[in-house]
């Protein structure tokens, strides 16, 4: 879950990305940022740890990522430092990642099927869904052998379950709640 203060950070890099014209450089930035994060939970708990000196933890990130990211993108990993926000930055670089793809029509659709699909249906689906969004499409197809059969897709808090599976079950509920009456 990211907190408040973390979308308002990225709110504001991607705000001053936008107005400097650097927004692709930075977007690259973050996600080498964000995926240095996700890999080296050394380095999370490192920018989370009380004890560790702020200076250290500036120094490390130059380290890092000074010679890999923009100057600006630098700038604001030790402004985040200077006010004590470092254990924020991999929910800052999560949500700068998420505004981005709202601010370019980006719209992420996990798709979970019983079988592969074939590229064409794939493609297909997608086209459909870009159709219906008015949006860019981007989908992460999963193969899960339990549904049975079907697809569930979902888009943000809203699941739509068009599997076997899930319709076996709501026939399991409509069989158990359902009177029993004799003729």
């Amino acid at each position: 879950m990211i907190v408040k203060a973390a979308r308002r950070y990225a709110n504001a890099l991607l705000q001053l990305a936008v107005e400097e014209d650097i927004l692709d450089e930075v977007l690259n930035d973050i996600g080498t940022i964000h995926n240095t994060l996700e890999g080296s939970r050394e380095l999370q708990l490192f920018l989370k740890s009380p004890v560790i000196k702020p200076d250290d933890k500036r120094k490390a990130l130059e380290t890092i990522f000074d010679e890999k990211v923009q100057h600006m993108t630098m700038q604001f990993l030790l402004l985040i430092i200077r006010k004590g926000r470092e254990k924020l930055i991999a929910q800052i670089t999560a949500a700068f990642l998420e505004l981005y793809k709202m601010h370019a029509g980006i719209l992420e659709v996990e798709v979970a099927t019983a079988m592969e699909l074939p590229e064409d249906l794939e493609s297909k689906l997608q086209k459909t869904l870009e159709q219906l969004t008015r949006m860019n499409v981007e989908m992460n197809v999963e193969t899960r052998s339990e549904l049975l059969g079907g697809m569930t897709l979902r888009i943000d808090d809203t699941v739509i379950d068009g599997t076997v599976k899930h319709k076996i079950s709501q026939l399991n509920t409509i069989f158990k709640e359902a009177p029993i009456t004799k003729n």
